[in-house]
């Protein structure tokens, strides 16, 4: 098992959590817990990680659900999501996007549908394991009784991706830092835990991959209290990515200028604009 230390981000503003190594950190069971994933063409990855999470949650959660969240999906994506709930009822659900509306809306789309008072997600293309959520739950709920942050991020000890990915990660990073005083060290993790009651008035506007950033920034804007804990980083085996699509990005770019500039202009009405994450 790995030591975890808990050190301050140089801003003063993140608790940073620091893996020893690359193994499993122990969680205290939480009583409640609603884990979501994306999914936009994921026919060969759904039913292995539903799979996956129903043998690991119930070492993480006295309770749990799972939630599928289809992004208009035009392969058998959705109709296996439809079998697996029709399996596991009241474990599975499955929620559907008609169109392909993007990855910051069906990140909505899961945040709305959660029912429990922990909720936390990784990505559909299985590149994160549904058992390193544990690390996450050890520092959301720490063993020693003392109160815990309001959200866990994770980043991604070795990141397995191109070299052309990395790069645009380390600049984007290098932007947030510098636009938005946002100091996580890897914003676009799709590993992350939260409190639901701390999402409570945070509402949210991108509808693509652009919303990672903007529910951390208007999170911390309202005062939640964030932690970073590393996890392991695995290569995609089947389907095919679409983070790295120039109208991704070109979105992203755009809904990053928007926010800052509304912020400029008006931070009380920049904060109020979007949908709420939680009702």
């Amino acid at each position: 098992m790995s030591s975890i230390d808990a050190t301050r981000d140089p801003a003063g503003d993140t608790a940073g959590f620091h893996d020893g190594d690359s193994g499993s950190t122990v969680a205290r069971r939480v009583a409640a817990f609603s884990y979501f994933f994306p999914a936009h063409n994921e026919e060969a990855n759904i039913e292995g990680l539903v799979e996956e999470a129903l043998e690991t949650l119930p070492a993480l959660a006295d309770r749990f659900e799972i939630i599928a969240v289809d992004d208009g999906s035009t392969d058998a994506t959705s109709a296996i999501a439809d079998r697996l709930e029709a399996t596991h009822p009241g474990l599975v659900r499955a929620v559907h996007h008609a169109t392909n509306l993007g990855y910051g809306a069906a990140l909505r789309s899961g945040f709305a549908a959660a029912r429990y008072p922990v909720v936390g997600f990784t990505d559909g293309d299985r590149q994160f394991h549904v058992v390193d959520l544990g690390r996450l739950l050890a520092v959301l709920e720490p063993p020693d009784g003392e109160r815990g942050p309001d959200a866990v991020v994770g980043y991604r000890i070795e990141r397995a991706d191109a070299p052309i990915r990395l790069l645009y990660a380390r600049l984007y990073r290098l932007a947030l830092r510098i636009f938005f005083g946002l100091g996580v060290r890897d914003v676009d993790c799709a590993c992350k835990v939260f409190r639901r009651g701390s999402l409570d008035g945070v509402r949210l506007e991108s509808g693509g991959a652009f919303l990672s950033a903007e529910l951390l920034i208007k999170f911390r804007v309202r005062g939640g209290r964030l932690a970073e804990v590393g996890v392991p980083h695995y290569p995609r085996t089947a389907g095919q990515a679409t983070g790295a699509k120039p109208s991704v990005v070109l979105r992203a770019v755009r809904d990053f200028w928007m926010l800052r500039l509304r912020l400029w202009a008006n931070r009380g009405a920049a904060l109020r604009r979007g949908q709420p994450v939680v009702d």
